[in-house]
């Protein structure tokens, strides 16, 4: 007689795991490159860092962050294929904020019952983002966990490693009264406010239309922006970016005074950007006031760079229509005014 006391009769499914592992591993491999010594199957990735040595003094850049509730968006629609592009592209704007371009990441993928077709669908988002930014995906964890997490509920986060020459870290120090605060668009939500979004949203049609192309479900998942390569185009025209921010959970209010120097202050003006239909049906359905609107989501914004009034018009020039002038720093103490 063969016992009941098994892995599969607790919740675990070896053969998902591996089967997910099969599914994704082409698109996994894609990633690396020469430096990639060890990665998919092996118990540590191997990553050669040699080409540090061609630094002079080079910085090392790690982050971890996931996707919060936008899962639960991806489960609702049944689409699965973004939200790992997600993932990374804000981890890779976490560390480009202090300089740093991505070097490797690695994921972490959890549910109470392993669906071996879904969960190789979101690697294989991440692995997309990763190739697009030249980073290697050099490992991650994908694991099955009945009694912690709900049916048919997912986790995902990841972390990653970039560097940075010493000597061209992005920290805000150089920030004066008078500055130029420069704002690159965002897609929608990124990865934040998607528990406020889902609770006011939650009884509409997802699948009905915002606008003319765009479903409420479509805006809400639309990808997160990476901002790897508008920036990597400011630094070829010789644009000195002195600080940037990422507009991620806290909005303006808390993301732009980390960046700020003592004895500096921010002002925002409302109107100098297009602000996108889905936060404009967020604000209207759930009657949110405009100072949490600010507080919570990026209202269009992914980015904030601060710059020296001289150089905006290059930075204008040099991105076109993909960025927009909106505010300036002044005396004050790390507070942002949004006018």
């Amino acid at each position: 007689m063969t016992s009941p006391n098994t892995y599969a009769a607790a919740g675990v499914d070896i053969n998902a795991g591996q089967r997910a592992v099969d599914l994704m591993s082409k698109a996994v491999r894609a990633t690396y490159g020469p430096e990639v010594l060890a990665g998919i199957g092996a118990f540590g990735g191997l990553f050669d860092a040699a080409r540090l040595k061609t630094m002079d003094a080079p910085v090392l850049v790690a982050s971890t962050d996931g996707v919060g509730t936008k899962t639960k968006v991806a489960a609702r629609l049944g689409r699965w294929d973004t939200i790992g592009r997600d993932l990374v592209n804000h981890c890779i704007n976490d560390i480009l904020v202090q300089g740093a371009e991505p070097l490797f990441f690695m994921d972490y993928v959890a549910s109470s019952c392993l669906d071996a077709e879904q969960i190789a669908t979101v690697v294989q988002g991440v692995a997309a983002a990763c190739l697009a930014a030249r980073c290697a995906l050099l490992g991650g964890e994908t694991a099955e966990m009945p009694g912690v997490y709900e049916p048919n509920e997912i986790d995902l986060a990841g972390t990653i490693i970039g560097v940075v020459e010493r000597s061209r870290i992005v920290d805000g120090k150089s920030i004066v009264p008078g500055d130029v605060i420069l704002g690159l668009p965002s897609t929608g939500l990124h990865t934040n406010g998607f528990s406020l979004a889902r609770r006011v949203l939650g009884d509409l049609d997802w699948n009905s239309l915002l606008d003319e192309k765009t479903s409420i479900g479509d805006a809400l998942l639309a990808v997160h922006q990476s901002y790897l390569t508008p920036v990597r185009q400011l630094w070829a025209a010789g644009i000195h970016i002195k600080g940037m921010a990422h507009i991620t959970g806290g909005g303006f209010v808390d993301n732009l005074p980390r960046i700020l120097p003592a004895g500096i202050g921010a002002v925002i003006e409302r109107g100098t950007w297009p602000v996108l239909p889905i936060f404009k049906l967020i604000k209207r359905t759930g009657q949110i006031d405009m100072d949490e609107m600010f507080h919570v989501f990026n209202m269009g914004l992914g980015m904030l760079l601060v710059i020296s009034p001289e150089e905006a018009p290059q930075a204008t020039t040099s991105l076109g229509s993909g960025i927009y002038q909106i505010g300036h720093t002044i005396a004050g103490n790390r507070e942002v005014s949004i006018k």
